[in-house]
C-alpha cells in the first residue's frame, strides 16, 4: 500500500475544561511530598498543566510569613485548581472555594470534594450536590468528585458543572479501578469531561482509565508516595498518553477463539 493511502491518525484534541484546552490529560496533587523542590521536580516531569491545591492544608498566600506553595508551581506555568480536601458539608466547601477565588484574584476553577467520612474519604453526595449547586450559581467552574454512580454524575451534570471525577476506589489506597462497568456506563452518557479521581496505585491503572475512555486522570498519592517520585510522574504520563493513544485506535473484539496473525491464504507450504 502506498503511504499516501495509509489512513490518517485520530488527531487528539486535547482536554478542554470550561473553554480551555489542555495538552496533558493528566491532572497531579501537590501534597505529600518531602518538600516544595520535590514537589515541584515530580510536577514538571509529570507533564501536568492542572494542578489541584488543598486550600485548608496549603498555604497559596494565606500565610505570608511562610513559603507559598505558588514559588513552586507558579500560576504563570500551571492551572492552579483550588480544593476543598478535608470539607464535609457543603457550607464549609463553599467558603474554602470562594477563599481560594480572592486569594487566586478571581480564579474560577475549582474542584468540589465533600467527604462523608474520615475513614473512607468516600463523598458525601448529597452534601456534594447541594454545595454544587451554589457554586455554579455564583459564577465557579466546577470539577466534582464523585461516587461512581451514572445516576449521581447526570444530576452533577444536570447543574452544570464543568466536569465530574468518579473515583476508581478509595483516597489514597491504590487499589486501582474497581468497577470499571459503572466507569462506562459514567463515560457513556456523559456531556462534559469524565476524570478519574482516586484510588490509582501504579501506571496500569492510569493507562486502563484511559482506555475506557475517560478524558483524564487526576492523582496525587501514586506519585506523591512512590519510592521515586519524580520517576513514577514520567511514567504516569506516559501511561495516559499510550492509553489514550488505545482508547483512540480502537481495540480488537475479546473473542473465545484464536485467530492467526499471519493470513492463511497465499502460503508457501
Amino acid at each position: 500500500m502506498n503511504m499516501n493511502d495509509a489512513p490518517l491518525q485520530k488527531e487528539d484534541p486535547g482536554l478542554t475544561i470550561a473553554g480551555k484546552t489542555y495538552r496533558s490529560r493528566l491532572l497531579v496533587g501537590s501534597g505529600k511530598y518531602k518538600d516544595l523542590d520535590e514537589t515541584r521536580a515530580a510536577t514538571v516531569a509529570s507533564g501536568a498543566e492542572i494542578i489541584t491545591v488543598a486550600i485548608r492544608r496549603v498555604n497559596i498566600g494565606q500565610d505570608p510569613n511562610a513559603p507559598s506553595l505558588l514559588d513552586a508551581v507558579p500560576p504563570s506555568e500551571f492551572t492552579i485548581l483550588p480544593n476543598t480536601a478535608g470539607c464535609y458539608n457543603a457550607a464549609d466547601a463553599v467558603y474554602t472555594l470562594q477563599l481560594a477565588r480572592e486569594l487566586l484574584g478571581g480564579h474560577k476553577l475549582v474542584k468540589l470534594e465533600v467527604l462523608g467520612d474520615e475513614k473512607t474519604l468516600f463523598p458525601n453526595m448529597p452534601e456534594t450536590l447541594k454545595a454544587a449547586e451554589t457554586l455554579v450559581k455564583d459564577g465557579f467552574d466546577v470539577m466534582v468528585y464523585c461516587s461512581d454512580d451514572p445516576i449521581q454524575a447526570r444530576m452533577l451534570e444536570d447543574l452544570g458543572v464543568a466536569a465530574v471525577m468518579p473515583l476508581a476506589s478509595l483516597i489514597g489506597s491504590g487499589m486501582g479501578i474497581l468497577n470499571p462497568w459503572n466507569l462506562s456506563l459514567i463515560i457513556e452518557q456523559a456531556r462534559v469531561p469524565v476524570l478519574v479521581d482516586a484510588g490509582v496505585g501504579t501506571a496500569s491503572d492510569a493507562a486502563i482509565a484511559m482506555e475506557l475512555g475517560c478524558d483524564g486522570v487526576l492523582m496525587n498519592s501514586a506519585i506523591a508516595g512512590a519510592r521515586d517520585p519524580i520517576r513514577m510522574a514520567r511514567a504516569m504520563k506516559l501511561a495516559v498518553e499510550a492509553g489514550r493513544e488505545a482508547f483512540l485506535s480502537g481495540r480488537i473484539p475479546r473473542k473465545f477463539s484464536a485467530s492467526p496473525s499471519s493470513p492463511m491464504a497465499g502460503r508457501v507450504a
